[in-house]
């Protein structure tokens, strides 16, 4: 382990090095696009520009609920960003998400083509739009937002913290460490103490806060997302384990989880999704 606690930050910050580490190479302190690119479009009125990582699994997984719940209207066209080749930063994909980050969602139903970026706008937008997996009860509904915004605000300490630090970072720092995981920890405990006494976030139904907690704590839970699963003691969680198996043996989360999946340096692409048994 190396730390080196001489640095002095300047009074002014300035881009002159990369940073180090995996995804070095795309991270930069500008926001827009660096180069022209067109965006395939499919047939059907939702088309989706994502990756299957935590944030891109959440749309995949509700638009195959959906599916599943019969909404033929949710029938889509997903298309592979690869964003360790930096195709996040292509003109058209800028167009739709002025952030530059998967999944990115163009509704061409409506009259004017709607754009959806974050992963959680995506989700209560799918969610109005079809009247489902939302509840309507105004004191539910602030209990699903609730859980919905708190894993919004959340997974940022868990990947771009903790995952960085403990795995991407090219040094180990022990303080960021150290910090990130005692935060990685508590909201394993929030998440777990609440599921100790419900089937799912809010009670007994299955809604958007749960596709949305599960697509990054699920993970880190079942899948030693980071290779950490051993060093964060992830089974000790045994509510939140129990949650998320549970959800991952829904037909529909298996199909949304392969959705995009690839990664690597020449990723598969699905060019045309034509309906939910093309994922069977």
């Amino acid at each position: 382990m190396t730390e080196d606690s001489s640095y002095t930050p300047p009074e002014v910050w300035t881009w002159n090095k990369e940073s180090g580490g995996r995804f070095s190479n795309i991270n930069r302190p500008v926001a827009g696009s660096t180069h022209d690119k067109e965006l395939p479009v499919g047939k059907h009125p939702l088309q989706l520009y994502s990756l299957a990582t935590p944030n891109g699994v959440k749309v995949t997984v509700m638009l195959e609920e959906l599916l599943e719940l019969g909404h033929a209207g949710a029938e889509y066209d997903a298309y592979l960003i690869n964003i360790g080749q930096g195709e996040q930063f292509g003109s058209d994909f800028v167009a739709i998400n002025p952030n530059s980050k998967i999944p990115a969602l163009l509704d061409r139903s409506t009259s004017v083509p709607t754009r959806v970026f974050e992963s959680g706008a995506i989700l209560v937008y799918l969610a109005e739009k079809f009247n489902a997996l939302f509840p309507i009860e105004p004191s539910e509904r602030a209990e699903c937002l609730s859980w919905l915004f708190w894993q919004m605000g959340s997974a940022p300490y868990l990947g771009g913290g903790f995952g960085h630090f403990y795995s991407y970072a090219p040094d180990k720092f022990e303080y960021a460490i150290n910090r990130f995981t005692m935060e990685v920890k508590r909201q394993l405990d929030v998440l777990n103490q609440n599921l100790s006494i419900r089937r799912y976030l809010c009670g007994d139904e299955y809604n958007i806060s749960d596709i949305a907690n599960y697509a990054w704590y699920g993970a880190l839970v079942l899948h030693n997302v980071y290779s950490a699963a051993e060093f964060l003691d992830v089974q000790s969680y045994t509510h939140v384990v129990r949650w998320a198996s549970e959800i991952e043996q829904r037909p529909a989360v298996a199909r949304g989880r392969r959705v995009n999946r690839s990664w690597g340096p020449e990723p598969e692409r699905v060019a045309e999704r034509h309906s939910a048994a093309d994922f069977a």
